[in-house]
């Protein structure tokens, strides 16, 4: 057997060094040189800590913003899994190549026929794996590239919470605002059904006139809880994302504000920007990378192995021994090669997902400025149309009174205001909802310090 170890021993020693599987490169993919409709656009360069959401300039929604960074679960949830990682990181390395412990024992022994004795032993056992073929190197190249890509998740969190409260914080100010006019369109009808009540009192309106007014009347109220509904649906989503009990915000919630409007940038940059500002991506790009080590890992298990270990013992005497052992794949290799197969299939997956993770990227930015186009042209054609409706109101009532028109063009004229006015809050929420839809698909803001 000492024949046979010899030779393979001097052959392992002589490829040590050599490193199982391939190192990690940053993988490529053909990305159109400007995204679709915004030709001339220039790189933006890292956005990672921009504050996009300052730029609403509300102090509210930032103090909100900036309070659930520091308190949302997910993000929570996230910051644990980094923990995961680091441990598993340190785990691996120089710890994992090395064993060893220590031993001793105390022993009393007598009886009838002989005298009490005291026995005592102790022994050290050290054990060093040489990693000739590198499958412990490719493990801690892929326990970084898994912590590298956890901490990028972190990222991927933070965006998804300020998606989340942007968006719902946005909701509930468009919520207020349809309130606030859906009450004064409600004073404007009981003030109308007033006025027609003391007409027919008079004889100059009839019971239609008034059946007319309250139908109308009626319509507007029916409107309010709904509108409160959504109001308090927001704030208890913006309670739930910040992790505060809805009650503690409410107050600060209730009081009334301007639906907040975007005053930053509207460039997105070009598609290659998204490679370094989006942090799924490139956290798909590290699991990739950790794929690829795995791979190494399952290639190296082909290779021969080689421990050193020794042992000391103290009693009577000291004993010692020390050399190397050798294990060669004999009878798995078709396991061995199943493992690997399936660490290449892995890998194809990672690369799979990482070239979709792009691609959906360049998807939802393009989404997000086309949505953004078409929502600032609806704000202003919008803020047009509530114009008009005004307008029309204003001569409606005049001739109304006047006599010149029935009492039912004058109401229909009131109701296109109302839902002129509701259309306009509509728009204002849209075009600030896909302006922050911008901001998180470029990905801008995942990494506020």
């Amino acid at each position: 057997m000492a024949k046979l170890v010899c030779p393979v021993l001097v052959l392992s020693l002589a490829l040590a060094g050599c490193t199982a599987g391939s190192d990690d490169r940053s993988p490529g993919i053909a990305l159109p040189a400007a995204f679709h409709g915004s030709a001339g656009e220039a790189p933006v360069g890292d956005v990672a800590e921009h504050r996009w959401w300052q730029e609403f300039n509300d102090p509210l929604l930032t103090e909100l913003v900036e309070a659930g960074l520091s308190q949302n679960l997910s993000i929570q949830l996230a910051l644990a899994r980094v923990a995961e990682a680091q441990a598993t990181a340190r785990a691996t390395g120089l710890p994992a190549l090395t064993d060893g412990s220590l031993s001793g024992a105390i022993t009393r022994m007598g009886g009838d026929a002989q005298s009490t004795a005291t026995s005592r032993t102790a022994g050290f056992s050290p054990l060093l794996i040489l990693d000739l073929f590198g499958a412990e190197r490719r493990s801690r190249e892929q326990a970084l590239a898994q912590l590298q890509a956890a901490e990028l998740d972190v990222g991927t969190a933070r965006l998804a919470f300020v998606s989340g409260l942007v968006s719902s914080y946005l909701d509930l100010r468009y919520y207020q605002e349809a309130l606030a006019l859906s009450r004064e369109s409600l004073a404007l009808r009981r003030e109308t059904l007033s006025l027609v009540e003391q007409q027919r009192n008079a004889g100059t309106a009839t019971d239609l006139s008034v059946a007319q007014a309250r139908a109308a009347l009626d319509e507007a109220e029916a409107q309010i809880p709904g509108l409160e509904q959504g109001f308090y649906a927001s704030a208890y989503a913006i309670a739930t994302l910040i992790g505060r009990p809805a009650q503690e915000i409410m107050p600060q919630l209730e009081q009334g504000r301007a639906q907040p409007l975007p005053r930053g940038s509207f460039s997105a940059g070009v598609p290659a920007d998204l490679l370094r500002n989006r942090p799924d991506i490139r956290s798909a790009e590290r699991s990739l990378a950790a794929a690829v080590a795995a791979l190494g890992v399952a290639e190296a298990q082909f290779y021969p192995s080689v421990t050193l270990s020794g042992t000391i013992t103290a009693a009577d005497s000291t004993s010692w021994s020390f050399g190397p052992a050798i294990q060669l794949p004999v009878l798995n290799r078709a396991v061995l090669s199943a493992n690997r197969d399936q660490a290449m299939a892995r890998v194809r997956q990672a690369d799979l997902s990482w070239r979709s993770a792009v691609l959906s990227a360049v998807e939802e930015v393009q989404a997000a400025q086309s949505a953004l186009a078409r929502h600032r042209r609806a704000l202003a054609a919008r803020q047009q149309a509530t114009e008009s409706s005004a307008r029309l109101v204003e001569l409606s009532r005049q001739t109304w009174e006047n006599g010149a028109t029935t009492l039912l063009d004058f109401l229909e004229s009131q109701r296109s205001l109302a839902s002129s006015q509701l259309s306009l809050a509509g728009a204002r929420r849209d075009m600030a909802a896909s302006w922050a839809s911008l901001q998180v698909a470029a990905g801008r803001g995942w990494f506020p310090r």
